[in-house]
């Protein structure tokens, strides 16, 4: 962030998601990439994230779950501010929408991440089942995507959680 932050050439936004969420907040301990959404995008930061790659040796993709879904009712507000750096704002994006998209690929490492991101309260049941409800209309323009599916594993994961005794609960 401090590089991200000293390099870019213009005021914006970068919105960390997946592995990168994971080791800022901690449950997790490595990440094999770095993805992020730009938005707005600040003036120079393609150049800052070819120098950082090139220094840290690291892998920077551009990825969100815009990618994969239709983007949630106020993302942006729920997404959470960590700090500025330079003209550079840095939030975590939007746990409801990073919950739904990690259901949609279904991975045995983003059912993990989903259980620990509602153990941490980054999202809520209610706004997961209202984010899905809202999107489901759109989700015909993510061909790759199969709704009936997605909306099994919102459920299933919604069952699981509410199976769960309260003092199982965070």
């Amino acid at each position: 962030m401090q590089a991200l932050g000293r390099e870019a050439k213009g005021s914006g936004c970068i919105y960390f998601t997946g592995g990168v969420s994971a080791l800022l907040i901690g449950w997790r301990e490595s990440t094999v990439d770095v993805d992020i959404r730009l938005d707005p995008e600040p003036l120079g930061i393609f150049q800052a994230i070819a120098k950082l790659k090139q220094e840290l040796n690291i892998n920077i993709e551009l990825a969100s779950p815009h990618d994969f879904l239709p983007p949630l009712p106020r993302w942006r507000d729920r997404s959470v501010f960590i700090g500025k750096q330079g003209q550079i704002s840095f939030y975590h994006y939007d746990f409801t929408s990073q919950a739904l998209s990690k259901l949609s690929r279904g991975f045995d490492r983003d059912l993990k991440d989903i259980q620990a991101m509602y153990e941490q309260s980054l999202f809520s049941l209610s706004d997961l089942r209202d984010c899905f409800a809202a999107i489901t209309p759109e989700l015909i323009r993510f061909p790759s995507l199969n709704p009936d599916l997605l909306r099994t594993r919102v459920g299933n994961f919604i069952k699981h959680i509410e199976g769960i005794p309260e003092e199982g609960k965070s």
